[in-house]
C-alpha cells in the first residue's frame, strides 16, 4: 500500500515487524534500519523491509520507544478529528463498564487508549493528568480539552484539571517535569487547596491530588477492596503497606472486629487516619508507622497469630526486567513471613503491581514461599485491576495487577 498521508517512512527489523504484526504498539530506536532526520514529534508511517505498512505514529529520537503507533489504519491522520474520537471512545467504555463508579476512575490508561503515555483519572469534579510521552505533550490543549468538553457534554460537572507530569521517565523523552492547573477550558479553577472527596464502595476518601501518590489515589484496586472486604466481617486484620488506608477502611466498614493498618510513611498514615475518621471509623482503625518486612520478622519470631486477615499490597518491588529477581526474594519474604503468622483456616490476600513480575513468576513465587512457610494454600480467587485499567491483549505492559485470595488449610 503507498503512503498517500505524506508522513515519512521509516522501515524496521523483522523482529520489531513481528511485534508490530502481533498488536504492539512500541518501535525501539534499535529496529529502525533508516533512522530519519525528521524533528521530534513527526508523524510517520512505519514499514517492514519490504514496504509492507505497519503502522502510524510519533517518532521521537530522545526516546528508547522511538516510534509509538497509534493507529493501524494507513488512511488514519492523527488530527483534532482523529483525537476526539480516542476521547469519545475512552469515556463512553468507562461510562458503559464502571456504571455509577464513573464519579472516580482512570479515564484513560496510555496505550490501551490509544494515548501513549497518558495517564487521566477522575476524581468526581477533578481530573488529574499525567503525560509521559512527547506526542501526547505537543497536543495535549486539544486532547485535554475535548476530555473536559466530551464529559460536560455528558451532563458531568468537571471543576480543575491538575497536572502531575512529575515523573522522571518524562526526561527520557527530552521533556522537563511539570505540575499545575491546566486552565484551557472556561470555568476551570487554578487556585483550589487540592484536595476533593470521592466514594469507593460506600466509603469517602480524601484525595490530595496535589501531593499525593502518583495522581493522588489508586483506583485501579477498588473491586479487589471489596473481594478483601468481604472476608473481613467479625476478622481481625493486618494490612501491609496500607498508605491511605482504602484496604483498611474496606475492611472495616465490612465488619471486621478490627483492623492493625501499617506503613512506613507517617504523611500517608495521617491521611489514612483522615479517612478513618470521615467514615466514623476510627475506632475500628489502628495505624502503626513501620517498616513492614521488620514487623512482619518481629511477629514471625514471637510466633503471632492475632491476625485471622493479612494483606499484602506493596509498592512495585521492580520497575526493570534486570531486577526482577532480586524483587522475587522481596515478595517471597513478606509473603513467607505472613503465612507464617496465619493461623488454621485464616486468609491471605496478596498483590504485585508490577509487570515485571508476571504472572508465571508470581504464582512460582508464592508457591515457594508456601512450601517455605509450612503451609497449603487454598485458592479463593484470582483478580486483576479493575477494567478502567483495561489489557490490551498482545501487550503485556497493560497487565500488571496480579491479585491472590487464599485461605491457609
Amino acid at each position: 500500500m503507498p503512503n498517500t498521508m505524506g508522513f515519512t517512512t521509516v522501515h524496521v527489523s523483522a523482529k520489531a515487524e513481528k511485534a508490530l504484526r502481533q498488536g504492539h504498539p512500541w518501535v525501539y530506536g534499535e529496529e529502525i534500519t533508516d533512522p530519519p532526520q525528521i524533528p521530534d514529534g513527526s508523524v510517520v508511517q512505519v514499514r517492514s523491509s519490504k514496504d509492507r505498512y505497519l503502522g502510524t505514529g510519533y517518532y521521537n529520537s530522545n526516546s528508547k520507544l522511538t516510534v509509538r503507533i497509534v493507529s493501524r489504519n494507513a488512511n488514519d491522520a492523527p488530527d483534532d478529528a482523529f483525537w476526539a474520537r480516542r476521547v469519545r471512545y475512552a469515556l463512553s467504555y468507562r461510562k458503559t463498564v464502571m456504571g455509577p463508579d464513573f464519579q472516580a476512575c482512570r479515564l484513560i490508561f496510555g496505550d490501551a487508549d490509544g494515548f501513549p503515555g497518558v495517564t487521566v483519572d477522575r476524581f468526581g469534579p477533578v481530573l488529574s493528568v499525567q503525560i509521559l510521552s512527547l506526542a501526547m505533550e505537543q497536543n495535549r490543549d486539544f486532547w485535554l480539552g475535548e476530555t473536559v468538553r466530551q464529559l460536560r457534554a455528558m451532563g458531568e460537572t468537571i471543576e480543575a484539571v491538575y497536572e502531575r507530569s512529575d515523573s522522571s521517565i518524562r526526561t527520557l523523552e527530552g521533556l522537563e517535569p511539570r505540575t499545575g492547573f491546566w486552565t484551557g477550558e472556561e470555568g476551570l479553577a487554578d487556585d483550589t487547596d487540592g484536595h476533593v472527596q470521592i466514594r469507593e464502595n460506600g466509603l469517602i476518601f480524601d484525595v490530595d491530588y496535589l501531593h499525593g501518590q502518583k495522581t493522588g489515589f489508586f483506583l485501579d484496586q477498588k473491586y479487589n477492596r471489596q473481594a478483601v472486604a468481604r472476608l473481613a466481617p467479625g476478622m481481625k486484620v493486618l494490612d501491609c503497606f496500607t498508605h491511605t488506608g482504602a484496604f483498611a477502611l474496606n475492611a472495616a466498614h465490612a465488619g471486621a472486629e478490627h483492623v492493625t493498618a501499617v506503613d512506613v510513611s507517617r504523611e500517608a498514615l495521617e491521611e489514612a487516619a483522615k479517612n478513618a475518621a470521615l467514615n466514623g471509623l476510627q475506632d475500628k482503625v489502628e495505624f502503626l508507622c513501620a517498616d513492614v518486612f521488620d514487623l512482619l520478622t518481629r511477629l514471625a519470631e514471637k510466633r503471632d497469630r492475632t491476625y485471622d486477615l493479612i494483606i499484602l499490597d506493596p509498592p512495585a518491588f521492580t520497575k526493570s526486567r534486570s531486577t526482577a529477581k532480586d524483587a522475587m526474594r522481596g515478595y517471597k519474604e513478606i509473603n513467607m513471613k505472613a503465612m507464617r503468622l496465619l493461623p488454621r483456616g485464616g486468609y491471605l490476600a496478596t498483590c504485585s503491581c508490577s509487570h515485571f513480575m508476571q504472572e508465571s513468576y508470581f504464582r512460582q513465587m508464592l508457591h515457594d514461599a508456601a512450601q517455605d512457610a509450612g503451609v497449603q494454600l487454598r485458592q479463593i480467587e484470582a483478580r486483576q485491576q479493575s477494567p478502567d485499567h483495561p489489557i490490551l491483549w498482545n501487550v503485556p505492559e497493560s497487565y500488571y495487577l496480579k491479585v491472590y485470595l487464599f485461605q491457609s488449610v
